[in-house]
This record gives structure tokens, C-alpha cells and sequence, in this order.
């Protein structure tokens, strides 16, 4: 597995990887989910020789927050260290940011998942989380 930066947007593919997981939000404005991939701080996909497996995108400062807006596996390709391999990347690349925050479901699968990777629930130290849907 290769993990490097996504340079070149691939609309079909895009598409095809949030649709296989379910998410509809973002396949219903094509457009916008470009436009949202061009504004990120850093978009990083992970390969396996030129077969896309998955994608992570942060967005933030770089400096003091990181928020990873998506990370996403090909359903048949999740459990085989893709999430883990992307997720330490982004650790990596920004180890000197504070605050590298997310936002998931709300699943044993997820939960398990981010507590593995070192991430902790906004409650246990001390804050809250809010957000604003239009």
C-alpha cells in the first residue's frame, strides 16, 4: 500500500468511494465536493499500484487545528490497515498541531477505531463539541 498525495481530482472515483460508504450528503453536489477537496489544507489517498483504496482530507490551519473532515475505505478494503495507514499519515505530517479534532458516527466500529488511534471524546477532557447544520 501506497499513501501520497491526491493531486489530481478524480471525480468518478470521488464519487464512487462516498457512495460505497453511504454518503449521500456529499454526492448530491458534486460541484461543491470539489470545491471542497480543492479548499483542503491536505488530501492523501492510499493506493495499492494504481487501484484507489481510500482518501483522508483535513482542513484547518496546519498550525494550531487540524480537523480531519473525511476519511473513507472502500467497504471491501476496511479492516486491512487503509483507515489505520491514512489516520497516521495526517498524525505525521502535523505532529506539531495541538488540536487535531474530527467529527464521526457514533458506532462501536468508529468509536473503537479513533480510541486505537490515540483520539479521545471531547468529555473526557473537559469540553463539548457543537455544531451548526443547515
Amino acid at each position: 500500500m501506497d499513501i501520497r498525495e491526491y493531486t489530481r481530482y478524480n471525480e468518478e472515483d470521488i464519487l464512487r468511494l462516498y457512495t460505497s460508504v453511504g454518503w449521500a450528503a456529499y454526492t448530491c453536489d458534486p460541484a461543491a465536493l470539489r470545491e471542497g477537496y480543492a479548499n483542503s489544507l491536505c488530501v492523501l489517498a492510499a493506493y495499492e499500484d494504481e487501484e484507489l483504496l481510500g482518501i483522508i482530507r483535513a482542513v484547518g490551519d496546519g498550525v494550531t487545528v487540524v480537523f480531519v473532515q473525511d476519511i473513507l475505505v472502500f467497504p471491501e478494503k476496511q479492516r486491512l490497515g487503509v483507515g489505520t495507514a491514512l489516520l497516521r499519515a495526517v498524525l505525521e505530517r502535523y505532529s506539531n498541531v495541538r488540536q487535531i479534532e474530527l467529527v464521526t458516527d457514533n458506532t462501536e466500529k468508529t468509536i473503537s477505531f479513533y480510541r486505537s488511534m490515540g483520539f479521545r471524546e471531547l468529555s473526557e477532557i473537559g469540553c463539548r463539541g457543537f455544531m451548526y447544520i443547515k
